[in-house]
């Protein structure tokens, strides 16, 4: 199979599986282009235009099943909004940049293996000050590394008992859809490459964005898409922390 085949269908599924959590994939793609060897500058806006796509699908399709808090929401986007845009104003140099994705996909992985279904049996009242703190660290790194920071946020709301499953999917994908907007005008102040295909490329995550909105939404399982893509997620890490290429 050609290389260029195998990088879309990958790209479709996890434009899926994150979709299907109320992700829009930022940290997915970073992790095809990394071991597709996509130049870091590169890699930022890339990642961050396709979460928009697919983070505002999927956020569309779980407030549709009336699972969106605006109370919740709030203070993390207030917080987080300046962050981003500020972390996306600053680069870090290629090799640093690397380590730090190498690191910061330790997460989703965690996430994807260890904690798909985590069950929330009585949800506690939110802390509005640590909400706010949460978001702006969360807006900052993903203004930085060229994500939406959904992945960060989803584990935190769902450990600290603040929503349930189908809440943190709505509230995460509205929280990357407005992260990435902001890290996106952040990097605009500096100039921004994108790659001669990124038609292409919004086209497959939109496709596998609306997909897995629409079977994420319901009562969808996908315990064999997570396990495949924390693979994937696993051998980008290894060849950003370990190698040089």
């Amino acid at each position: 199979m050609d290389v260029i085949v195998i990088f879309y269908v990958l790209l479709f599924l996890v434009a899926f599986l994150y979709s299907s959590v109320g992700h829009g994939g930022a940290s997915g793609y970073l992790a095809l282009m990394a071991l597709f060897s996509f130049a870091p500058e590169v890699m930022k806006p890339t990642a961050l235009l396709l979460n928009l796509f697919v983070s505002l699908t999927s956020f569309i399709q779980f407030y549709r099943g009336k699972h969106f808090n605006w109370k919740i929401f709030l203070p993390f986007a207030v917080a987080s909004v300046p962050l981003a845009f500020l972390g996306g104003k600053m680069a870090l140099a290629d090799d640093m940049y690397k380590k730090f994705l190498g690191i910061l996909l330790l997460i989703p992985i965690i996430r994807f293996l260890f904690f798909s279904n985590i069950k929330v049996s009585e949800l506690k009242k939110q802390n509005l000050f640590l909400s706010m703190l949460i978001g702006a660290a969360i807006g900052y790194i993903s203004g930085l590394i060229g994500i939406g920071g959904g992945i960060i946020l989803s584990p935190a709301l769902l450990l600290l008992k603040w929503t349930d499953m189908k809440q943190t999917a709505a509230i995460s994908a509205a929280f990357i859809f407005v992260n990435s907007l902001s890290g996106l005008a952040g990097q605009l102040q500096k100039g921004i490459s994108f790659s001669a295909d990124m038609y292409i490329y919004v086209a497959v995550a939109f496709a596998g964005g609306v997909c897995g909105a629409y079977f994420g939404s319901l009562k969808f399982k996908q315990p064999v898409l997570q396990y495949l893509l924390a693979f994937v997620l696993i051998i980008a890490s290894y060849k950003l922390l370990f190698t040089t290429a």
